[in-house]
């Protein structure tokens, strides 16, 4: 891996688990701003809850050494959740500002996982 790989992983990285992360909390101790956000899209409050723990546990499967398969449900999982934001304020009439967060989330969910070192990937036997 190239140094300037590395330094695009682990900013987009970090980035990335720190969004992950902050976005997690507020989700679970369900921050008023975040609460008129999900009501706003049509969603159910509960889903916060949902979505909060599956962040966290997300930030620290990406963070873990190994674990590569793990690794890839929580980068399939931040996507998912980061594309159908974006899509939710598309659908719901919101402006570029209202999802413009989402969509670097996911620029930064696929960057992470495209740069991220050999041993973090699964490695499929060639035969």
């Amino acid at each position: 891996m190239t140094k300037r790989n590395k330094i695009i992983y682990w900013t987009t990285t970090v980035l990335l688990a720190l969004g992950m992360f902050s976005g997690g909390l507020a989700q679970i101790f369900r921050v008023k701003e975040n609460i008129e956000g999900i009501v706003h899209l049509g969603y159910p409050i509960y889903l916060m809850s949902i979505l909060g723990v599956w962040k966290i546990l997300g930030v620290i499967a990406i963070l873990l050494p190994k674990t590569p398969l793990l690794k890839e449900w929580a980068y399939a999982g931040f996507f998912f959740a980061m594309t159908g934001a974006v899509i939710s304020h598309i659908a719901s009439g919101d402006g570029f500002a209202h999802y413009l967060a989402p969509l670097l989330f996911a620029i930064l969910t696929v960057l992470s996982w495209y740069f991220r070192p050999a041993d973090r990937k699964i490695i499929f036997n060639k035969k």
